[in-house]
């Protein structure tokens, strides 16, 4: 059966309505203003969502030309098309923390908390500041509670993390080794780091050659968190 979200779902009907009173599919900008969203790239992701499950089709070589296959139960005309929509609940969501439940396919967005800055090359001191938030798709994510972190520095560069990057962090305690993990070293100092145990020693590399290794004794270094993904703005 097919699925949509009720983003998907909305933007469906708003695309039928203009092309039936309009004769024309709106702008990317129209249906983001129809929508509410902030950028056009939720637009995009939509569209193609809704291409992809055939509920609409991109007209090649023409501007603004998009054609709807198909509608949802609740205004395919009588004798006309009929794809099941499955009803979508959405799993209650607080200060970025998921449920250990499935979260369900409409929560396009998952609000968290961003932590400041923490430097890729020298340690500073964590800023937890709460009042500021991000967002970010509820598919790239996992079960856990997750925060964001802008990296400043280019001491993980080698591994793709640029300075200005915002690391998306499962908030754990363990780490395997070989992880790229926030660590706290003497409570007061917190780094992006390799992570690689040695016997009682903890290594926190970076993946810079122009930067050192540093090597700790293991009740010195404390996880906080494991990297799962990069938000990067072009």
């Amino acid at each position: 059966m097919l699925m949509l979200t009720r983003k998907q779902h909305d933007l469906l009907l708003y695309i039928h309505k203009s092309l039936k009173n309009e004769g024309i599919s709106p702008s990317f900008d129209e249906m983001k203003d129809a929508l509410g969203l902030r950028s056009k790239s939720g637009i995009h992701r939509l569209v193609t969502a809704l291409e992809e499950r055939g509920f609409i089709r991109r007209l090649p070589h023409r501007a603004r030309a998009l054609e709807v296959l198909q509608l949802p139960n609740d205004m395919a005309p009588s004798g006309g098309f009929q794809p099941s929509i499955v009803p979508i609940s959405v799993v209650p969501l607080s200060s970025g923390r998921i449920s250990g439940q499935p979260v369900a396919a409409s929560v396009e967005n998952i609000s968290m908390p961003l932590y400041g800055r923490i430097a890729a090359g020298t340690p500073i001191e964590a800023l937890r500041d709460h009042s500021q938030t991000i967002d970010m798709p509820a598919s790239m994510l996992g079960n856990g509670e997750h925060y964001a972190l802008e990296i400043e520095g280019d001491s993980m560069i080698d591994a793709g993390i640029h300075d200005g990057d915002t690391a998306i962090i499962l908030r754990c305690e363990t780490a395997d080794n070989g992880a790229i993990v926030v660590a706290l070293v003497d409570d007061n100092e917190v780094t992006l780091k390799r992570l690689r145990r040695h016997g009682a020693s903890v290594a926190l590399e970076p993946a810079n050659t122009a930067f050192e290794t540093r090597i700790f004794p293991s009740d010195r270094v404390k996880v906080q968190g494991r990297l799962v993904c990069l938000m990067r703005k072009y």
